[in-house]
């Protein structure tokens, strides 16, 4: 059976589009942070991992981004999640009696308007599962953490707002991770990370390998290289798989003007996530 290592206590949402994606049956490994969720799958206790890479509500998920650089794993599919925040607390506690809410920080920044309307102060959990886990443990009368349906009902809370996020739009894309390259889909995506060099235009040249050859980028990022200080190296997305022609043609002449590049993965690509349900 395939095990999938992902971040958080049981009941997080990194579990729940697992589910989604794989099934229901699927085996889960919960980890306590996303190198753990790299480290257990280099050591083959979990098949693949479900790493979480960007929100369309808080923007990206930086640490991601470098454990892609760091470890030689390939990006098998791409997953994207539609991400329903509910406000949850322990059995007898009232709107009204809230005080500070729980979560983890994106949840929280997802948040954020609801929050502050009704003047609880956010505080920060590790996990919104793990707040969700914590709030059943104290029983704290004045507090609620902020978490999916399937962690309320794990942990025994109650539920007194669904779908508190700030924008009704809110997906989470998620990269499923693993040792083996997966077969070329009919609808592919390809993600690479690169350096350019230290020349006036090097980043326009780099990109007008894919402009030229008609190839649509659907993401760029740029992140601290940390090996070299006020360095930079950039994550780039765009549509179709590495081998076909333009695509190939395009990753060979962009070796040329680039100081440093590795294909992180080609995939298949989601659909959907566009368009609130």
């Amino acid at each position: 059976m395939t095990t999938i290592a992902f971040q958080g206590e049981m009941g997080a949402y990194s579990q729940e589009a697992i589910f989604e994606t794989f099934g229901k049956e699927t085996e889960t490994l919960p980890c306590p942070n996303f190198v753990e969720i790299f480290r257990a799958v280099t050591a083959g206790r979990a098949n693949l991992g479900m790493l979480p890479i960007e929100n369309s509500t808080a923007g990206a998920i930086n640490q991601s981004y470098d454990l892609l650089l760091d470890y030689d794993l390939k990006i098998t599919r791409e997953v994207i999640f539609r991400v329903r925040h509910a406000l949850m607390t322990a059995p007898g506690v009232a709107l009204p009696d809230i005080r500070r809410v729980y979560s983890h920080t994106a949840a929280l920044d997802q948040c954020a308007r609801y929050i502050a309307e009704h003047g609880w102060t956010p505080t920060v959990a590790y996990d919104t599962a793990g707040a969700a886990k914590m709030i059943a443990q104290s029983g704290e009368p004045d507090a609620a953490a902020i978490a999916s349906e399937i962690a309320a009902q794990l942990y025994g809370l109650q539920i007194l707002a669904r779908g508190v996020e700030d924008i009704a739009n809110n997906f989470t894309r998620f990269f499923v991770i693993g040792e083996n390259e997966p077969p070329r889909a009919e609808k592919s995506k390809t993600s690479i990370v690169f350096a350019t060099r230290h020349i006036p235009g090097a980043l326009v040249a780099c990109l007008g390998e894919f402009a030229t050859r008609g190839i649509n980028l659907t993401k760029l990022e740029s992140r601290p290289d940390r090996r070299r200080p006020w360095h930079y190296v950039f994550y780039l997305d765009f549509d179709g798989y590495w081998n076909d022609a333009p695509c190939r043609d395009a990753l060979v002449d962009l070796l040329s003007k680039t100081s440093f590049l590795k294909v992180l993965g080609s995939y298949p690509a989601a659909t959907g996530g566009n368009d609130a349900d």
